[in-house]
């Protein structure tokens, strides 16, 4: 296992409780704080479950959020707060979704696989994997070089992953939609623990994640036009300064709030790897192609990725590609609609025009109506094979994209 994230970890901390031999493989020796996917939504939970690792990052601080609050210039606070989506009513048995830091899932994960049994090796440097009927991998440590022979070999390392690139897989990206940031910031004792919100302001879109402990996980998005608008010595300040939106009721908090000082933002797009699988390798999280963060389903697909791999492990006795087809079928289809539904997020909430506000409010009213209108924006809690697939055909789109 190439990548001790959230894919790498929980995929082997599931295969190593079900009495494999796992080696993983982990370029950090901590996990940093820096500006990553902070929450499982319901669909993402349920993965979480099914890999009994739900407890694991409960106790690493995770917080369960039940309500969906859409503070938003094109509606008053009130009818925001009326209109809020009850996210444990999303699927049965799911309390909402879950926000987690993303080091300490890791650090969680981690410490599962090794607990399993897995063997964890962190600060590893250069990695060589060889793929095909006799897979191996080759890893330096301090200094000294180390071959192990294995059945097979997954690559969980990330967007720039090594595995992937060796394998000889080939990665499409798509232009930046915008550029997004986030800060973890302390102190928030206003902000309920129980309440996520996105919306847009002016030329802002932005989200909060709250955790236990009067903290929370603050994004901003704008436009690529504005390259550098967060940046610099004054970065946090700017930042919280921005976040004090109209829209939101004492959003005045936000100025009280202590920054950490982890703020930077990065291109938001998408990606797709010609296939996840190789001859004596699979593909999984950010590595195997990812979503635009836009929609923060990042932390549920690689959930989703390590509980479909671990199943396909478990259930053949010969690990070959053909083993592996039909968790590529599934996957390409779940990140065909997961992209529609990003492209539905950017398109309604980040054109800062009069028409993208009417267009905006004119939404809002149309998904109480119409479940196929709805459903590319529930299929970010539910998942997106729990909502009509009609919701994700080009009409739809269509008639979403024309509405006024």
């Amino acid at each position: 296992m190439v990548g001790g994230g959230i894919a790498g970890s929980a995929l082997a901390a599931a295969l190593a409780g079900s009495g494999y031999e796992v080696l993983l493989l982990e370029r950090q020796t901590v996990y940093r704080d820096k500006v990553r996917g902070e929450v499982v939504n319901c669909w993402g939970v349920v993965e979480l479950r099914r890999l009994g690792l739900e407890r694991a990052l409960l106790d690493a601080g995770g917080t369960f959020v039940n309500r969906f609050v859409g503070f938003d210039e094109t509606v008053d606070p009130e009818t925001a707060r009326e209109n809020a989506l009850h996210l444990d009513e999303m699927l049965p048995g799911i309390p909402g979704v879950l926000d987690v830091g993303h080091p300490e899932a890791c650090e969680a994960l981690a410490t599962a696989a090794e607990n399993a049994g897995a063997t964890v090796v962190r600060g590893v440097g250069e990695v060589n994997v060889t793929g095909g009927p006799n897979p191996s991998v080759r890893y330096e440590l301090d200094d000294m070089e180390y071959e192990v022979p294995c059945r097979i070999v997954v690559g969980a390392d990330g967007r720039m992953s090594t595995v992937r690139r060796q394998l000889d897989i080939a990665l499409t990206q798509t232009s930046p939609n915008s550029l997004g940031g986030g800060m973890l910031v302390e102190d928030l004792h206003d902000w309920p623990v129980n309440v996520t919100s996105i919306g847009t302001e002016d030329d802002l879109l932005y989200f909060v994640f709250p955790r236990d402990g009067a903290r929370a996980r603050l994004y901003i998005l704008h436009g690529v036009d504005q390259k550098g608008r967060f940046s610099g010595p004054t970065r946090q300040a700017d930042f919280l300064k921005a976040f004090q939106f109209r829209c939101i009721p004492g959003s005045e908090m936000f100025a009280s709030a202590t920054p950490s000082q982890s703020c930077a933002f990065y291109p938001m797009n998408d990606a797709s790897a010609a296939t996840p699988i190789a001859p004596g390798a699979v593909l999984v999280g950010d590595a195997a192609g990812w979503s635009d963060p836009v929609v923060g389903q990042g932390l549920s697909i690689a959930l989703r990725d390590a509980r479909s791999v671990w199943e396909v492990l478990r259930s053949h006795s010969s690990w070959t590609p053909e083993a592996f087809e039909a968790y590529a079928a599934e996957r390409a289809v779940r990140m065909h609609r997961i992209r529609i539904s990003g492209s539905v997020r950017t398109t309604m909430q980040m054109t800062f025009t009069p028409d993208g506000r009417a267009r905006r409010k004119a939404y809002a009213k149309a998904m109480q109506a119409d479940p196929l209108l709805a459903g590319s924006r529930m299929a970010t809690f539910k998942g997106p094979d729990r909502v009509p697939a009609e919701s994700f055909d080009p009409s739809v789109i269509k008639r979403l994209f024309a509405l006024q």
